[in-house]
């Protein structure tokens, strides 16, 4: 499929521009003097990805994808690549001084002149040149900085309310109502397909190909997702002092960081009411809000609640098969995404009750499987038979093939739309708390 039949310049160019412009909208809630600030441990400081996010796309597109020569080789190696090491004593060495911002701005400037302008004059597709074979640079590069974006929301996340500035058009949480009643629905055995044929799609990351087809048990599933309110009992119940509910990786990992409770709860008066840790401000914890948490303690709970979490072709098979035995593009259906299906493309940075959106669910009746917090599978982050690197970012996926990561699915508030399709795969490591993902229980079920 030739990037002719998929995207042309002049979209290529609109996307290119409400990506910039969102960024730069995100980097604008920062406070200047937080722009060397490293709000999580695990990760580089702020300046790093306001300069990582224009470098990634001239390292791709102009020099690997076109053969042009760069802008400033020294930030293109400054800002190559992000880290994802498993402790903060693995986090490599920063530069002696990063550069100042306005620098950093002004390269971001001299990039969007250099891209636009590919995106005008250039050949975009080029099956001679496997980085450009069917616009393969100009999708990585589109769809690499509407993930980041997401990265840099929860990162902010971690930022003191003080760090940032509030924008006035932001929206206010939605958090009224109570949590709702838990209840879970039997999906019957059947086939799930996950990943994609190449040129089924028009782009996707290496990790969603070739195309898997598995065979699902019966199992039964959550229709809702973990409340913090359902969470809540795990925590006064003494989960986190339970070792026998944790992985051993799970338990080591409390211990060394004396956590007690999810990392977006708190309670700032000490022995008060417990309270959300919002991007801009303390909300008292809505009980109705899908729980974010680690993969650890996700599974701890399921455990503790006699459960499991789903596998990724569970998941497949909840989200986007039929009773007749057809599958759908989305859990709705095969309309593209609106808000009436789901909280996701960027519609805010906090999530919604669960069940605000009963148009999105699934023919199971399954709601919020995309949108509204990322779904944990009890699936290690693995390739599909078949599986090879792709040529503009070959390090993307092979790198997380370690047995360490897991995959997660569906969608937050913070992901944006082009990455709502059913072959798209997320990874964390079992103890990384920061990410908005929350999740659903499985159990096994007769035939």
């Amino acid at each position: 499929m030739r990037v002719a039949e998929t995207i042309d310049r002049q979209t290529a160019r609109d996307w290119y521009r409400r990506n910039r412009r969102r960024s730069r909208e995100i980097f604008d809630l920062i406070r200047p003097e937080a722009y060397l600030d490293r709000p999580i441990p695990l990760r580089n400081p702020v300046v790093f990805y306001e300069g990582h996010l224009p470098a990634f796309s001239v390292n791709t597109l102009v020099k690997k994808g076109l053969g042009r020569p760069g802008i400033d080789p020294r930030f293109e190696r400054l800002f190559e690549r992000g880290i994802d090491p498993e402790d903060a004593s693995a986090v490599p060495g920063a530069p002696a001084a990063w550069p100042p911002r306005p620098e950093v701005q002004a390269y971001g400037d001299q990039a969007d002149v250099r891209i636009l302008d590919a995106f005008a004059n250039e050949e975009l597709e080029n099956e001679r040149n496997p980085v450009m074979r069917d616009g393969l640079g100009v999708f990585t590069i589109l769809e690499h900085e509407v993930m980041h974006q997401e990265t840099l929301g929860y990162m902010w996340h971690r930022l003191p309310f003080d760090r940032k500035e509030p924008p006035a058009s932001a929206p206010r949480p939605v958090t009224a109502g109570p949590p709702p009643a838990r209840a879970s629905v039997r999906v019957p055995a059947g086939p799930a397909t996950l990943g994609a044929i190449p040129g089924e799609i028009p782009f996707g990351w290496d990790n969603e190909f070739p195309r898997l087809r598995v065979d699902v048990p019966a199992f039964a599933i959550d229709v809702h997702d973990v409340s913090n309110a359902d969470f809540m009992d795990f925590v006064d119940a003494g989960g986190y002092g339970r070792a026998e509910l944790w992985s051993a990786e799970g338990w080591e990992w409390l211990r060394e960081s004396a956590t007690a409770h999810p990392i977006f709860w708190e309670r700032p008066d000490g022995d008060g009411e417990w309270r959300w840790r919002g991007m801009f401000e303390m909300i008292p914890l809505p009980p109705s809000w899908p729980v974010y948490v680690s993969h650890a303690e996700a599974s701890a709970y399921a455990r503790w609640k006699g459960a499991r979490l789903p596998t990724e072709a569970e998941f497949h098979r909840a989200a986007y098969a039929t009773p007749d035995g057809s599958e759908r593009l989305h859990p709705w259906g095969d309309d593209p995404p609106d808000p009436s299906r789901g909280h996701f493309d960027f519609a805010g940075w906090e999530p919604m009750p669960a069940g605000s959106h009963p148009a999105g669910q699934s023919a199971w009746g399954v709601h919020d499987l995309v949108g509204n917090g990322w779904e944990w599978t009890s699936t290690v982050f693995r390739p599909f038979p078949g599986f090879a690197p792709m040529a503009s970012y070959p390090e993307y996926s092979t790198d997380f093939f370690d047995g360490k990561h897991y995959v997660m699915k569906g969608a937050s508030p913070a992901t944006g739309a082009e990455l709502l399709r059913p072959s798209f795969r997320n990874w964390f490591r079992s103890a990384y708390p920061y990410v908005y993902a929350t999740f659903r229980c499985v159990r096994d079920v007769g035939p």
